[in-house]
């Protein structure tokens, strides 16, 4: 007779599958503790906003801290750190040669500081000294006053400055040949006049210049309708004269008129995003992006940007890289047409 066989195991059996299975939940957790472990945009982290509280800049970390979180909802808050400077210049050389960085420092860029770093404005660095992540969004420049102004229209403006550009006072977040400054300056020549004779005073960020505006030390504020759209939020008593975008903006812009609209052939966009350090480990900077691409593709992404003045606009990867390659080959020709002066690399 054929021994009967029962389900009872060897008196070992049970400890030994015990233990493999033991062995297998360990391996499984111990894989998903790496797994989350190698995924930065989980983790700890920080967004330099290279100038100091209430610019464009800021908006841009707001921005991207409440995208990514919408994604990665257990993530610990991102937090926005300022390191003003050279409208992004120190931030910039910080990164660049390693004294910043890291899988958790994220940095703010809008298209004045590939501006700058056309014109050699941000040291001797090469565009690949930094690794670009991701756009957010777009921004379109504007032409401000103070709700007391005499000027109610942006023609008041260029009818004062071809009357006398020297009486006109422009203000705004950066120096002679930043993006604020190149509104101005193309508004001025739009006037006729010739833009080395105008007055710009120069602030540190938006926010700066606009409380500038507020107290009567400038008259005119060519920032962007995000910037100034936060600024009419919080009381602020500010007239926005126009946009310059190619078409009337959706939203709380919508009663203002474009300058082309005005007879003024002058158009600003300003894209906003972020970069890190060119040595951040390849899978830190990827799982960032996929966070960002994640965060774009939502369903409530545009209604975000909205909150934050901005529209939809995200571009990554080759695209992102081809957008500030034909950017700097942008800005460079329009440098060069303005007569500015240029810092090359050594």
């Amino acid at each position: 007779m054929r021994p009967f066989h029962t389900h009872a195991t060897h008196p070992g059996g049970r400890s030994r599958r015990q233990a493999l299975l033991a062995l297998a939940a360990g391996s499984a957790s111990a894989w998903w503790s790496a797994a989350q472990a190698s995924d930065a945009s989980t983790e700890a982290a920080e967004c330099v906003a290279p100038s100091r509280p209430g610019g464009g800049f800021d908006l841009t970390c707001g921005l991207a801290a409440q995208a990514v979180q919408a994604v990665r909802p257990s993530r610990p808050a991102l937090h926005t750190r300022y390191l003003p400077g050279g409208i992004g210049a120190v931030a910039f050389d910080q990164i660049a040669t390693g004294r910043l960085g890291g899988p958790g420092t994220l940095v703010a860029f809008s298209s004045g500081s590939l501006l700058n770093i056309a014109q050699g404005r941000f040291g001797p660095h090469p565009v690949s000294a930094v690794r670009w992540i991701a756009t957010l969004g777009t921004d379109y420049g504007v032409v401000a006053v103070h709700r007391d102004s005499p000027h109610q229209r942006l023609q008041d403006v260029v009818a004062a400055l071809r009357k006398d550009p020297a009486r006109v006072v422009f203000g705004a977040g950066g120096t002679l040949g930043s993006q604020d400054w190149m509104k101005a300056a193309l508004l001025t020549r739009a006037a006729g006049q010739d833009p080395k004779r105008m007055r710009f005073v120069s602030f540190e960020g938006g926010g700066e210049a606009l409380k500038a505006l507020r107290g009567g030390h400038i008259g005119i504020f060519t920032g962007d309708a995000a910037e100034a759209r936060q600024a009419l939020d919080k009381g602020t008593a500010l007239r926005i004269l126009a946009v310059l975008a190619p078409a009337r903006l959706p939203g709380p812009h919508a009663s203002v008129p474009t300058a082309l609209e005005q007879g003024v052939d002058l158009l600003w966009p300003t894209v906003r995003g972020l970069y890190m350090a060119a040595s951040t480990p390849d899978a830190a900077a990827r799982s960032w992006v996929a966070a960002f691409e994640q965060a774009g593709a939502t369903p409530g992404y545009a209604a975000l940007c909205g909150r934050h003045g901005v529209y939809p606009y995200v571009l990554t990867g080759t695209a992102l890289d081809d957008f500030v390659r034909r950017s700097l080959d942008d800005y460079r020709r329009l440098v060069q047409e303005l007569g500015l002066r240029t810092w090359t690399r050594s």
